[in-house]
């Protein structure tokens, strides 16, 4: 009896046995196929394909030896390794191909947001200057300019905070936005005078504010221009035009004063040069709306058309000094001056078209004493120059009074 009981629970613990062996069989196998897999990507590059029974076809734990497999299982599997290896370097395929699709979508997304950013940094005025090569094609002007460009900054507010920072644009804004409030406050000067400081009040203060107005549109389009140019390509095209514009109006602006008082006696030649000196200007101005009279390759062009357009003045001074004689046309009318300011506007021109002395020193005068800084400060010196110029003459017209001899221009 107890050899009976004995042999009944050895039959127990070994059908436990066989039933756990059976229970993680599957796992077990499924392990191993993940190792032989990682193995063989590591060996050769490409993917096992282990094939793993089914629980159908899994053997069972008897000791019987297992079947020997037929040829026709054996070409049976050889093909369907085939189709498997066929269908999974298809599927490599179709996966390469789709994420060479979606490359190019996820690079626009990062520079979106890499703009975003940029944009966002900008907006709260921690922007930092940037070098030339790295500039936009819209931004970029003066190749020998290597440092301290302002970005991109689609902001005005932005743009208008960063006249207070240092930049290749820092002293082009100043020059001309100091220089258009001391205009500015000398045509008020100039306004209010008393009448009695003129012999034809109305006539002379209309004279003197044709010239006021034209120094003042010029400067405030040109800091206007500098401080707003980097907002956007649109933007920068629209105040360049504006700025270009705003030399002719004080080329006519400046001859108008002049001509008045020089042939003050004789106002049909003062009146036809206007008429030409006009003519001229409008012309530049229809010019410079050209969209490629901007660009770098034309600022030669720019330089001539400005310098042309003041020397067409050269033909009513030729006049003039034969009428007058050269000396009193220097002593008393005031040529010595117009020659100074045409010298200053000449050579503030040339040294803009040459960009001197950057060109010598590349890196050199990035934020300092630039070709365009120096125009700038020529500019402000010689319309200076005009005014202190036709005061003088409107100072002696005003001693002698007004009355006129025939053969005087003055």
């Amino acid at each position: 009896m107890f050899d009976a009981a004995e042999q009944c629970s050895q039959t127990r613990k070994i059908d436990r046995g066989r039933q756990a062996a059976t229970h993680s069989l599957p796992t077990c196998v499924k392990k191993t196929r993940e190792e032989e897999r990682e193995r063989g990507i590591r060996e050769s590059g490409k993917e096992k394909h282990i094939y793993i029974l089914s629980n159908e076809t899994q053997p069972s734990l008897s000791l019987s030896p297992p079947d020997t497999p037929t040829p026709r299982s054996v070409g049976g599997r050889r093909a369907r390794e085939r189709t498997t290896r066929n269908k999974s370097a298809s599927d490599e395929t179709v996966e390469e191909e789709g994420f060479m699709g979606i490359a190019p979508l996820l690079q626009a997304h990062h520079a979106m947001e890499k703009m975003e950013e940029f944009v966002h940094k900008v907006w709260e005025g921690r922007w930092r200057v940037i070098p030339h090569d790295v500039l936009p094609d819209w931004l970029k002007d003066n190749d020998y300019l290597l440092h301290g460009h302002r970005p991109p900054m689609p902001s005005f507010r932005a743009c208008l905070r960063s006249i207070f920072r240092i930049h290749t644009e820092t002293l082009n804004i100043w020059t001309h936005l100091l220089g258009c409030l001391f205009f500015l406050g000398l045509g008020i000067f100039y306004m209010f005078r008393p009448n009695i400081s003129f012999v034809a009040p109305v006539q002379e203060k209309v004279v003197f504010g044709m010239f006021f107005l034209g120094a003042i549109l010029c400067l405030s389009f040109s800091w206007l221009f500098h401080t707003f140019y980097c907002h956007s390509e649109n933007v920068s095209r629209v105040f360049s035009k504006l700025d270009y514009s705003g030399i002719a109006l004080l080329i006519m602006g400046s001859f108008v004063p002049w001509l008045y008082y020089s042939f003050y006696c004789n106002p049909q030649p003062c009146f036809i040069y206007l008429i030409v000196v006009c003519i001229l200007g409008i012309t530049a101005i229809i010019v410079s709306q050209w969209d490629y009279f901007a660009t770098p390759q034309y600022r030669g062009v720019r330089a001539g058309v400005f310098v042309g357009l003041g020397l067409s003045g050269v033909v009513p001074t030729l006049h003039f000094m034969i009428s007058e004689g050269f000396f009193r046309a220097a002593t008393i009318g005031q040529i010595g001056w117009l020659f100074l300011m045409a010298a200053l506007y000449i050579t503030g021109a040339a040294l803009y078209a040459a960009r001197i002395p950057e060109r010598f020193f590349p890196g050199k005068c990035d934020i300092w004493f630039h070709s365009h800084q120096l125009f700038h400060v020529l500019v402000v010196a010689g319309a200076f120059v005009h005014l202190h110029g036709v005061s003088n003459l409107q100072e002696f017209r005003r001693g002698i009074g007004g009355g006129c001899t025939d053969n005087d221009l003055l």
